[in-house]
């Protein structure tokens, strides 16, 4: 949270006591015929959505004396008093039942984000940081403050053919989505672990998603889509190999600065669309040497705008940086995420899914340390 957020809710809940302050000394400095019952009146319902029940009644209360001291220290008619406390009394109550209401809506707030934040540890459990010898971050940014899981998604699998990556982003918003990222990542790590091909691990998720569109009605049924891009990353081997389903160019960031966007050789459609046309997958192979970094992403990232219309850039952004050392995938993660809340004035409006992958060099650990051995994901 921004500094300038602390200030501004710390003056809103301030405010009910200023109130009352200003009133006493509004009314006590002015003619009689001078009232200050609006301040009185507007200090409990402030309070009510930022303080608890008690407090809330409490500053009710001290509304409601505070008019009774200044009524008998005045000259006004009984008629006046009486119609004035009546009016803060009715305001207080008022005020204490708001207070409930918002009370129980937090509760079912709390217990909602609960819910989602198991669901995303669930279906989208973060990774290890060190998967088959390399360094690996994932980050999930919801558009949405309050939903913490939506159709963007992401796997990474330790495989016998090498460390296998998927990032996608399943058209649609909602519980249909989040049903798809589970088909997705499902039929990946199966896929991931048995097939020899990045090619045949996408033609396995195609046939997954087929599946699941005969089960899904109306229009998602019909145009239910998925872009994805699948990585393969050998062991022992410098390359790396993209295999591209309609989804954003992959990034690679050497560790001198230099990037290279991994375009794909062929342009293909996302996954679930294999029903308008029969192209053949075609991964492109690129050099992924020690020190160099993988980013894949969603398009929250590219296609975040600022306040005149503009996408943010990765590829413009990370030129020429630098993310040294076994703790740069995160390093990179946080940039990317901070400087997309700065370029959109607080968030963006659609889901983001970051993924960074790295292959540490010599100088991530003394020469006679052992070599990493890690289990499979």
């Amino acid at each position: 949270m921004s500094p300038d957020v602390t200030h501004e809710r710390a003056l809103v809940r301030a405010l009910p006591w200023l109130l009352l302050v200003v009133g006493v000394v509004y009314d006590l400095s002015t003619p009689p015929e001078f009232t200050a019952a609006p301040l009185f009146t507007a200090a409990p319902l402030i309070a009510a959505p930022f303080y608890s029940l008690l407090s809330t009644s409490l500053i009710g209360a001290a509304s409601c004396l505070a008019v009774l001291g200044l009524h008998f220290n005045n000259t006004t008619t009984d008629v006046e008093a009486v119609t004035e406390l009546l009016t803060l009394v009715t305001v207080a109550v008022l005020a204490a039942l708001i207070n409930s209401v918002v009370r129980r809506s937090d509760q079912q707030l709390a217990s909602a984000r609960t819910i989602s934040e198991t669901a995303q540890r669930a279906v989208l459990p973060q990774p290890d940081h060190r998967i088959g010898g390399l360094d690996i971050a994932a980050r999930y940014e919801a558009a949405d403050a309050d939903a913490f899981i939506g159709g963007d998604l992401y796997a990474v699998q330790d495989t016998p053919h090498g460390v296998r990556v998927i990032v996608g982003d399943v058209r649609g918003k909602g519980m249909g989505a989040v049903a798809a990222v589970a088909v997705v990542i499902g039929a990946f790590r199966e896929a991931a672990e048995q097939e020899a091909t990045l090619e045949a691990v996408a033609q396995r998720l195609e046939r997954a998603l087929a599946r699941e569109g005969t089960r899904r009605n109306g229009l998602d049924a019909f145009e239910g889509f998925t872009t994805a891009v699948l990585a393969e990353i050998p062991h022992g081997d410098r390359a790396i190999r993209i295999l591209n389903r309609g989804h954003p160019e992959p990034l690679l960031l050497r560790g001198d600065g230099r990037l290279c966007v991994l375009s794909a050789s062929e342009p293909a459609l996302p996954l679930g669309m294999g029903d308008l046309g029969g192209w053949p997958d075609r991964a492109d192979e690129a050099e992924f040497p020690p020190g160099a970094m993988l980013l894949l992403y969603t398009d929250g990232l590219s296609e975040a705008r600022d306040i005149r219309g503009e996408f943010y850039n990765p590829a413009a952004r990370l030129g020429g940086r630098i993310f040294p050392g076994p703790h740069g995938p995160d390093m990179l993660l946080a940039t990317l995420a901070e400087e997309v809340r700065r370029h959109t004035g607080g968030g963006g409006t659609d889901d983001m899914a970051l993924l960074a992958v790295r292959r540490p060099d010599a100088a991530d650990a003394p020469a006679d340390a052992p070599s990493d051995v890690t289990g499979r994901d």
